[in-house]
């Protein structure tokens, strides 16, 4: 029996890693797709390895059209039909108010945040849909809960890319709901990772409701609940993890 072959977009560090480290425990085969961070990268891969699956780190711009392609190829190619898919490419800008915030900030976050997470569900589409072929599967994408509380003072801008995904999680859940895709979406909270700005954690500590942010490992439980047949009918959805915020 072939094991399910998942690709995670941002793969090398924070949520990312800790879900391909999470999923290699429980039959996956991994495709680690990083940006820059070869070394983190190759960490991932072997803690993977190590916990009984295979593993290939795959470099890739997943804000370049070409390179998105590229990477789902690869991992194609490397392990036979993808069958989950995460996306945790992300990044927030410096912190600032809108009026404050250079329009390359802007650019730069939408780019991968938004009209990267949709070229990536449209390049799953073309692969996993039954409609073009595909064995069928599952998708979870990585919002914010900077979409429901926007952003402000610090970056409305990723809040708005981040409740693009959202929005694009029901719809292409909808166009995909009979051709074996589901689509999902897991919406973390203050998760203390590498993402975070210096001493972000410690100044909206008092606002956190269980008095502690979130850790990655916990975001990537939710994950591979969502990727998993236990889950077969939750669809277009939203997991919220985030503490009660």
């Amino acid at each position: 029996m072939s094991r399910p072959v998942l690709l995670i977009a941002g793969g090398s560090r924070g949520i990312g890693a800790a879900t391909a480290k999470l999923a290699a425990g429980q039959g996956y085969d991994v495709a680690v797709n990083y940006k820059n961070n070869s070394n983190a990268a190759a960490s991932v891969v072997e803690a993977v390895k190590k916990a009984g699956g295979k593993a290939i780190a795959i470099q890739g711009d997943m804000a370049q059209e070409n390179d998105i392609e590229r990477v789902f190829d690869t991992a194609s190619d490397t392990f036979g039909s993808l069958t989950h898919f995460v996306h945790s490419s992300g990044i927030i800008g410096e912190g600032s108010r809108l009026d404050e915030v250079s329009t390359q900030t802007i650019r730069e976050v939408l780019d991968i945040d938004t009209f990267g997470a949709l070229l990536c569900l449209r390049a799953c589409v073309r692969r996993m849909s039954t409609k073009h072929g595909g064995k069928g599967g599952s998708v979870v994408m990585l919002s914010s809960m900077a979409a429901p509380l926007g952003g402000a003072n610090e970056c409305v801008w990723y809040a708005a890319a981040k409740a693009g995904v959202d929005s694009m999680v029901i719809g292409v859940s909808r166009e995909v709901a009979k051709e074996g895709i589901r689509v999902n979406a897991i919406t973390p909270g203050v998760i203390d990772t590498d993402i975070q700005p210096p001493g972000r954690i410690d100044r909206v500590m008092p606002m956190l409701p269980m008095g502690r942010p979130g850790q990655a490992s916990e975001v990537a439980e939710a994950i591979l609940f969502l990727l998993s047949d236990a889950a077969s009918y939750i669809n277009g959805a939203n997991l919220r993890v985030s503490g009660a915020r």
